[in-house]
């Protein structure tokens, strides 16, 4: 048996209940390739391995480009035949001219769903990486020039204007906005201007990673109306995942089902397949008490309703 095929084993073990769960499920954050970073899948095949566990939908994400463009070109090559919604958007780093209102037009247009404000150029990033070198996010299979700290705040800690331009565009388009990898108190302003600007879409990726968020936090942005996303890559990856069912549970507490989803961001090379993921969690969650129709909601309903346009 190959390393890749250890890694997922166990998805050829049995588990009729869990597999009934994710009929329908929606993964926001797929990791494929092509990518600087080395990715195990690309997005065909990540596309073929979850409409084969009947997943509905899932968003393809580059920290470096737009992938909008590659599931159009893909459409032909097969992915259109394939039982499920594919979608992607554009994260605002230096790559893509960073908080770059033209980009998000344009590839909103094209059909994308998703807006990530920085990520591998927000500050908050750029520090934690910085300060954890074995943090064992990915590192770039090919010379590239560093990315400086790109911020979303002015002196006074307002928006900056063309992040307010952006947030409006997302608005006109109704859109998914998520708040990438900032910190905590910069996503407190992105998500205030979120709602101002008429964004009824907000998704708060792994609060625990990064962007230090407490539960209470978490819950805050809850009660503003966004999506707290727990991602699997941290949850179910290795025997020694940190976030456990009890570091989760605080979040779920002061989030509630409505407020939480779950979301794999994997695909990397070296880590196990987003459909595993699901398998491992929905697992954990229903042997930890949780209710079927629970673990359903954060694992497809609520995505899903982001995804959906012409409502709010």
């Amino acid at each position: 048996m190959s390393s890749t095929a250890v890694l997922d084993a166990d998805l050829r073990e049995p588990d009729p209940e869990v597999d009934e769960l994710l009929v329908g499920a929606v993964d926001l954050h797929v990791h494929p390739g092509p990518s600087p970073f080395p990715r195990r899948i690309g997005i065909l095949g990540a596309a073929r391995d979850a409409a084969a566990a009947g997943f509905s939908a899932m968003v393809v994400k580059s920290h470096h480009l737009s992938m909008q463009t590659d599931v159009l070109a893909l459409r032909d090559a097969g992915l259109a035949e394939l039982p499920i919604d594919v979608y992607s958007g554009v994260a605002l780093n230096r790559t893509v001219g960073g908080l770059n209102p033209y980009i998000v037009e344009l590839i909103l247009k094209l059909g994308g769903r998703v807006v990530w404000f920085p990520t591998i150029s927000s500050a908050a990033h750029i520090q934690f990486h910085h300060d954890h070198h074995d943090s064992r996010f990915p590192t770039s299979s090919m010379a590239l020039l560093e990315h400086e700290p790109l911020p979303i705040l002015d002196d006074a800690g307002r928006l900056l204007p063309v992040a307010q331009e952006i947030l409006e565009i997302i608005a006109a388009e109704e859109a998914v906005l998520n708040c990438g990898h900032l910190s905590a108190p910069e996503i407190d302003v992105l998500v205030a201007g979120a709602r101002a600007a008429g964004i009824h879409r907000i998704v708060i990726s792994h609060p625990t990673f990064i962007v230090g968020a407490s539960a209470q936090r978490c819950g805050e942005w809850a009660r503003q109306g966004a999506l707290i996303e727990h991602c699997l890559a941290l949850a179910v990856n290795r025997p020694a995942s940190p976030l456990t069912q009890e570091a989760l549970q605080p979040y779920l507490d002061e989030c509630g089902v409505g407020g939480t989803i779950f979301s794999s961001d994997l695909g990397q090379a070296g880590n196990i397949l987003p459909v595993t993921g699901y398998r491992r969690m929905v697992r954990r969650l229903l042997d930890h008490g949780v209710p079927a129709d629970d673990v359903r909601a954060m694992v497809g309903g609520n995505a899903r309703t982001l995804l959906e346009q012409g409502g709010n």
